[in-house]
């Protein structure tokens, strides 16, 4: 029932790269950060959005 072995090695991958950028880059990692956050943030807002106007629609 635990996660597979590739999965493990795969997070701990990540991990290590995500410590790694940390370190030799912290003004990158934190750049990368903010955009990827603004991004995630007008993609919700877009959605919500959509779903707004689409049950708008149906009345």
């Amino acid at each position: 029932m635990g996660a597979s072995p590739m999965k493990k090695a795969v997070v701990v991958l990540l991990i290590v790269f995500g410590l790694f950028w940390m370190v030799t880059d912290p003004h990158g990692l934190a750049q990368s950060a903010h955009k990827a956050g603004a991004s995630g943030a007008a993609l919700t807002g877009d959605f919500f959005s959509s779903v707004i106007t689409f049950i708008r629609e149906l009345e």
